[in-house]
């Protein structure tokens, strides 16, 4: 679903990362960006410089246009401020700490049109603001799984449901490794190759083990074992199998396949739930050799060519 915030929203959610303060226009809290907003181009499309061509909704001044505006004859200046203000922004960010013109100042107020001040260069905050409109814009998805962090890359544990992964999950938090999300992981899509998870807020920090209950991860096992977004780089699919089905894997290269998310290839291994396994170990070991192909280098590739050699050595 794509999010399109009001101006209250954005104040709410970058006010302490861009340190802004609200000086005019309080009753426009409500102005939303356009809801045309579609993936990465949201944040370059409505976000820039004074612009009085191309009507930025966001509108961002700094050093220079204010400098631009001061600069001008008085009606010039009046008409450039009363034209920023004709296709209703839904904000106006004032940067570098600067003063607010007293003619800006009014006409916001005036229209309702919310102004903030920020302590930071114009450029951060412009930077900022479209990396901010790109993730609430992007598209997004509910993976049904345990996503975590294991040896530090996101990794989606997922099967169907009682086949253990929140028990899993349990145990590879009591080994170091970090929840991010139980049940039902939000992914969007960061860039043409990234896919990032995080955890919907009511869900943050919980863990439902059956027998036990809904456990606080944070509270039992204190803030290292929480992550609060990662991207996802593996699936790892708990299957259930009979003797006969395991007999058939692939001993050599194991079940390896693709999963897409998003238009975008995720490397995905299936691992059996065998009575007596050690599910945790065998995940770890999942990820550490995953870690090492990411590498360039393939045990199972090495192990055939060293069989090759000696056959080949044998004959010789």
């Amino acid at each position: 679903m794509l999010v399109s915030p009001s101006a209250g929203a954005l104040y709410k959610a970058l006010r302490d990362k861009l340190k802004l303060q609200w000086c005019a226009g309080e009753a426009g809290h409500g102005r939303t960006l356009m809801s045309s907003m579609k993936g990465e181009a949201a944040g370059s499309s409505f976000v820039g410089y004074l612009n009085l061509i191309r009507h930025n909704q966001i509108q961002v001044l700094g050093l220079e246009e204010l400098e631009f505006l001061s600069g001008l004859g008085k009606n010039s200046s009046t008409d450039t401020i009363s034209n920023l203000f004709v296709n209703a922004p839904v904000c106006i960010v004032i940067c570098d700490d600067n003063k607010v013109p007293d003619e800006l100042l009014h006409e916001a107020q005036h229209s309702a049109t919310p102004l903030f001040v920020s302590e930071l260069c114009a450029e951060s905050v412009v930077e900022y603001l479209r990396y901010y409109l790109a993730v609430c814009s992007a598209k997004r998805d509910i993976l049904h799984g345990v996503f975590m962090e294991v040896m530090g890359i996101g990794v989606l544990i997922s099967g169907p449901s009682g086949v253990g992964k929140s028990e899993l999950a349990l145990e590879l938090i009591t080994r170091g490794h970090r929840l991010i999300a139980d049940d039902a992981p939000e992914f969007y899509k960061q860039s043409p190759d990234v896919v990032v998870g995080h955890c919907p807020e009511p869900l943050c920090d919980f863990l439902e083990v059956r027998g036990l209950g809904v456990l606080d991860v944070r509270a039992m096992f204190g803030d290292n074992a929480i992550k609060t977004e990662e991207t996802l780089r593996l699936v790892i699919s708990l299957k259930r199998m009979s003797d006969g089905e395991v007999i058939q894997l692939d001993r050599i290269q194991g079940e390896r396949q693709l999963r897409m998310v998003f238009d975008i290839d995720v490397p995905e291994i299936t691992v059996p739930v065998i009575m007596g396994s050690n599910m945790a170990v065998l995940v770890e070991g999942a990820v550490r050799n995953h870690l090492l192909l990411l590498r360039g280098y393939n045990g199972s590739d090495k192990f055939i060519e060293r069989q090759r050699r000696f056959i080949v050595q044998g004959k010789g």
